[in-house]
């Protein structure tokens, strides 16, 4: 078992930010090329990894960080600022090896045996399993597999089906290299995730490498070494949901610097202004676009402190506050999406251009936006039903 002393420093909020804001300009120069290849370049998850960032949800005894949900929230931000596809795939890593920091020692010992390791995942159980001896067999496929391109283990929800009782979800861990990798990530958004298919096809899975779902969802702490650290009190949903809300908060941030580098140079064509800044209707546009960016950074922290909150107290979510994740989350990609299609409208046709960030950052946008987790309509109903009595009409709270 690996020695549970930690023997990496673990670095405050304010150097993790400073690391990011650091690696940005090599992101934002890389941001074309995986939007273009479909895939995060590597030099990009090198320096990613080089500056500690990939390491913030790993046990510290691990030569992890454990930072909590709002510098996790923060430093995804400023990773969204430089390259949307980046965060949102560093976000995923963080949420698999935090899911594999759940499993017992000696399963963490050897997915997560270097800070560094890269562990992607998927929480929809679109795979079956069958009890064989020492283990199960595991086939099927999920599909927006973020990362799995770059990472060593991918973490995969499915149905445990056994001949004595009811179907029940469970979390694996499987090597990539047990997995076929489909290559079918042609998207108009979030091109450099290289969110593409894994497929299983009768892979053998050991018996310490899979765990009920139930805990995962319900939260309560970690396993074995972990099992009285903070970070991994929480339900996964919450988790997952203010993970992804930051980026979204940080692609908004995006398009507003975006927007104001380019302002100074242009004017509004057919009309007599010669420089854009002196048009009321730029004001009115900057200023509404500020307020709606304002506003989902309120929602996005506002989740990742509840989450720090509920850590530290050790207690249990209520169904209220499940759903109010889901609903913070809608939140603010309802308000990311509002802001960007200002800019990108008050941008003028010159930013069709594929070298022009602004449109690239607003196909991001509306990617995320549709994503099933994040999409405002869904989390709005969900929230209402709950506020009027009724049942929640999902397990994914």
């Amino acid at each position: 078992m690996t020695d549970t002393t930690a023997t990496t420093a673990v670095p405050d909020r304010a150097e993790i930010l400073r690391r990011a804001r650091e690696v940005a300009p090599v992101l934002r120069n890389n941001a074309p090329w995986g939007d273009e290849n479909r895939r995060l370049s590597k030099e990009t998850v090198s320096v990613l990894a080089d500056a500690g960032l990939l390491r913030t949800r790993i046990p510290k005894r691990l030569g992890g960080f454990e930072v909590d949900m709002r510098t996790q929230a923060e430093l995804l931000v400023e990773l969204a600022r430089a390259d949307g596809a980046a965060s949102w795939t560093a976000g995923v890593w963080s949420i698999s090896a935090w899911v594999a920091a759940l499993f017992p020692d000696e399963v963490q010992d050897r997915v997560l045996a270097s800070p560094d390791a890269l562990v992607s995942g998927i929480i929809s159980p679109t795979a079956t399993a069958v009890p064989v001896d020492g283990g199960i067999l595991v086939n099927g496929s999920w599909k927006f597999n973020s990362g799995v391109q770059h990472s060593t283990w991918d973490t995969n929800a499915a149905v445990l089906l056994t001949p004595d009782a009811a179907p029940r979800p469970i979390m694996t861990l499987i090597p990539v290299s047990d997995l076929e990798v489909v290559d079918d990530w042609h998207t108009v958004g979030l091109r450099g995730s290289g969110s593409v298919t894994t497929v299983a096809r009768d892979v053998f899975v050991p018996a310490e490498r899979y765990i009920p779902m139930e805990p995962v969802m319900i939260g309560g702490g970690g396993a074995g070494s972990n099992a009285g650290s903070e970070i991994y009190r929480a339900p996964i949903m919450p988790t997952a949901c203010a993970t992804v809300s930051a980026t979204a908060l940080g692609l908004a941030i995006a398009a507003k610097d975006a927007f104001f580098e380019r302002l100074p140079d242009r004017r509004i064509t057919y009309t007599d202004y010669t420089d854009q800044r002196e048009a009321p209707l730029t004001h009115l546009q900057v200023a509404e676009a500020a307020v709606k960016i304002d506003e989902a950074e309120f929602h996005c922290y506002r989740l990742a402190d509840l989450v720090d909150a509920k850590n530290a107290a050790a207690e249990p979510w209520t169904l209220e506050e499940r759903a109010l994740a889901r609903l913070e989350t809608g939140a603010v990609c309802a308000r990311v999406k509002e802001a960007v299609d200002i800019l990108a409208t008050a941008s003028g046709a010159s930013s069709v251009y594929l070298d022009v960030p602004i449109q690239r950052i607003e196909r991001d946008v509306r990617t995320l936006h549709l994503h099933a987790v994040m999409h405002p309509n869904t989390n709005l109903e969900l929230y209402g039903r709950l506020l009027c009595g009724q049942a929640p009409n999902t397990q994914y709270l």
